[in-house]
């Protein structure tokens, strides 16, 4: 029994992965955990409008984080300001009392909004659009829509891709006369197309079970979605060529999928999370993609205040599908190198 748990032992001291996954990734939960897990909003993005704008901005509490005033905004000003995500809460003076005009969508913010006005009473009314209950299902899903691409963009493809190796038939590719772009398209495409099904279904579903609204442009909602899905396929390429086994795919996988959900905005407010952890936020494809989806499903809003996600997701698919070229294209050209005939020794080139 000593010499078996000693052999485990050398065995697991050489699987550098499963040590990563053992060691390693409990002790980046823990971190990623204890500073992300904050629902704490401490500043709101505000905007004030109207002729007491100036007045009301220097009166303002401290967790109201000033960045518009404008003395000629009126409540149409502000309802656009909230749409397109310049601020999550806009108070108007050119009524009486003044309105409130709240982002619904940004939950936890419009939460504590909500709170801090209401101790002022009758002094101001309070209006939430987007989401006037509060309701956290409609602020979730939209995100959950993108977890669900992305677990069939990276799981599901590295899977199928490393099953080739597995089988063997990763020669049959290199022999075949495509080019490595080629094959990785061929390959990725089924996984696009019953992704885009899933995607399809799961927001009607959505919109049926928890009766959340779709105000936006539908087309845009799919180009967004299009584009998000060629970053995680192509990350879902990368992995495969960086695996041996299906196992080795599926860890590689769970690091780059949990980190989604804790940093993207999914659950926590990116807002809420320090500038330690928050950089990271920046770097992940769902970050973006919660953006573009609960900005159209939620707000109606467009590309002209969504561009900046569509390019940054369409930054990462021309990087990351760069790079699983280039991987793949490593890992066919020596199959194709032993399939080339080699010349009779003396025979003429």
């Amino acid at each position: 029994m000593r010499a078996m748990i000693l052999k485990e032992f050398r065995e697991l001291r050489r699987d550098r992965r499963t040590m990563a996954m053992i060691i390693v990734f409990p002790l980046l939960m823990l971190i990623i955990f204890g500073y992300a897990a904050n629902f704490n909003v401490e500043s709101i993005p505000t905007a004030i409008l109207g002729p007491g704008a100036e007045q009301v901005a220097q009166q303002a509490p401290d967790l109201f984080d000033v960045t518009v005033v404008d003395s000629t905004g009126t409540s149409e000003t502000a309802q656009t300001l909230l749409r397109d995500a310049e601020a999550q809460v806009a108070i108007t003076t050119d009524t009486e009392p003044p309105t409130a005009f709240i982002d619904g969508s940004s939950l936890f913010a419009a939460g504590k909004a909500v709170g801090a006005l209401g101790r002022l009473g009758d002094r101001i009314t309070v209006d939430i659009l987007f989401n006037p209950d509060l309701i956290t299902s409609w602020v979730l899903v939209p995100a959950l829509i993108g977890y669900i691409l992305m677990f069939i963009g990276t799981v599901v493809t590295s899977i199928g891709l490393v099953r080739e190796r597995e089988n063997g038939t990763l020669e049959q590719l290199a022999v075949m006369p495509l080019s490595p772009v080629a094959v990785i398209v061929g390959k990725i495409a089924p996984y696009f197309i019953l992704a885009s099904i899933d995607m399809v279904i799961v927001t009607v579903l959505a919109m049926i079970l928890f009766s959340i609204p779709f105000v936006g442009n539908v087309l845009l909602f799919g180009v967004g979605a299009a584009i998000f899905l060629f970053v995680v396929l192509g990350v879902g390429v990368l992995i495969s060529t960086v695996s041996q086994t299906s196992g080795q795919a599926i860890q590689l996988a769970i690091f780059f999928l949990v980190p989604q959900i804790l940093l993207s905005g999914m659950i926590f407010p990116i807002e809420a999370i320090p500038w330690g952890i928050r950089w990271l936020s920046y770097f992940m494809p769902l970050t973006y993609y919660t953006k573009i989806s609960q900005g159209i499903m939620l707000r109606g809003a467009g590309l002209d205040s969504l561009w900046p996600a569509f390019v940054v997701l369409t930054v990462m698919a021309v990087f990351v599908f760069t790079g699983a070229v280039l991987r793949f294209r490593r890992d066919l050209t020596p199959h194709r190198v032993s399939e080339a005939p080699v010349q009779p020794e003396g025979a003429p080139a």
